[in-house]
């Protein structure tokens, strides 16, 4: 399983003005910097918690189709499923049709069922990346639709960095992120069970 950006976010979830305001900077001396930082945060965020913030594109690459009738998207919020796209050994690709399975969007994270009587397509997979699901997550186009937390987690970290470029040591103490970074994000945090 892997998975593959596609598409990018088209914006970040803060945007420069409201890190140089969180960062109380006027001059615009830092400012690629800063945009640096805010794009550093958001990934390192999306890492953390195992989601997409802002609407992206991603292929998930499955070696076989799931044992059961349903296959988990790793990326919640799930937003829609663009295809399902399968190869056999020769490497010829085919689509599924949308009508055989569901696209649950309210479960989290996302899934894709199969629709009632429908089974998995039988062909035999090639051995590596068989399956191709291509799907859009994120919480939104816009900034203002990611929750409060995570922005004030990743304005936390972009501070940490702005004034910390590298890891200060001080006896055994290290500098590390703020502890108020992970009780912000931990709630949004994707925990499977196994």
């Amino acid at each position: 399983m892997a998975l593959k950006l596609v598409t990018a976010p088209a914006v970040e979830p803060i945007s420069a003005a409201d890190a140089k305001a969180h960062l109380r900077v006027d001059s615009t001396d830092d400012d690629t910097l800063i945009g640096v930082l805010i794009k550093a945060a958001r990934q390192h965020a999306e890492n953390v918690a195992s989601r997409a913030l802002i609407t992206q594109t991603w292929d998930y690459q499955l070696d076989a189709w799931p044992d059961g009738d349903e296959i988990t998207i790793p990326l919640p919020p799930l937003q829609s499923v663009t295809s399902v796209k399968y190869y056999d050994t020769a490497g010829t690709e085919y689509t599924m049709t949308a009508t055989d399975y569901i696209v649950d969007t309210k479960s989290e994270p996302g899934r894709i069922v199969l629709a009632h009587g429908k089974t998995w397509p039988s062909k035999t997979l090639r051995p590596a990346a068989g399956v191709i699901v291509r799907f859009v997550a994120g919480y939104g186009d816009a900034a203002a639709n990611v929750p409060d937390a995570i922005i004030a987690a990743m304005k936390l970290h972009i501070g940490h960095l702005y004034e910390n470029r590298e890891a200060i040591n001080i006896g055994n103490i290290v500098n590390t992120l703020p502890l108020a970074y992970d009780a912000l994000l931990w709630p949004y945090r994707v925990v499977t069970f196994a």
